[in-house]
């Protein structure tokens, strides 16, 4: 992917990643001003950059000028240009945009199932076909780490390797997605598939998809859809 197919920093993007914040809080993956939203914007000399909800600001007081910049510069070091201090996890955001250069956009959520899944320092298994959906034949969960760390950036870049979306243990979900839509999409779906996931570990045996069939699953994905429409 080349640096021109992002976009530009302007005050529709920003107000696309509020919007998608404050879609968290109404779809209950989050309350009030914890998880964050980014995505990545153009920068001059090629450098990578992203903007990012800020640190502890509820999500309905934000306007477009408050969205944080954070860009990488020749040195390697991070500098961020404000106005507001950025979120906590912005070094997370940060590795996995270095780690994964086809991801655009990064939606962090608390949502209440698949944090609960994470406290069991589990994934989610291949019980559903949908799992798939992460781009794997299951869902990981990375080790747990103090938030806002490089140590938790670490930990979660390790465990998106061959993903889209993993579990943060003791803590949440990070989703990734070409657009701001794919990664909230993902994020929503990964709610869902853990909803059903403990539904179905308080019945007892948990019966899952054997490994041909995911893999029949995840070739099919990769045609599913519309051709040229962003994820």
């Amino acid at each position: 992917m080349i640096q021109t197919e992002f976009p530009v920093d302007t005050e529709v993007l920003r107000s696309r990643i509020i919007e998608t914040a404050r879609s968290m809080n109404t779809q209950r993956l989050n309350v009030n001003k914890s998880g964050n939203v980014s995505a990545r914007c153009r920068a001059e000399g090629g450098a990578l950059a992203f903007l990012i909800t800020p640190s502890g600001v509820p999500y309905d007081d934000l306007t477009p000028e408050d969205i944080s910049r954070v860009t990488r510069l020749p040195t390697g070091e991070w500098r961020d240009e404000g106005p507001l201090l950025p979120s906590s996890e912005w070094r997370l955001h940060a590795a996995v945009y270095e780690s994964k250069p086809e991801v655009r956009a990064i939606v962090h959520t608390h949502s209440p199932k698949a944090t609960a899944v994470s406290c069991l320092e589990s994934g989610i298994p291949p019980f559903h076909y949908m799992v798939a959906m992460s781009g794997a034949a299951e869902i990981p969960c990375a080790p747990y780490a103090t938030f806002g760390t490089e140590a938790l950036a670490e930990s979660v870049t390790g465990a998106l390797r061959h993903c889209r979306v993993c579990l943060m243990a003791h803590h949440g979900v990070l989703a990734t997605g070409s657009g701001l839509p794919g990664a909230f999409a993902l994020a929503v779906e990964t709610e869902n598939l853990a909803s059903m996931y403990l539904d179905l570990l308080q019945l007892g045996d948990v019966r899952l998809l054997p490994e041909d069939e995911m893999a029949r699953v995840l070739e099919r994905f990769r045609t599913y859809g519309q051709p040229g429409r962003k994820a």
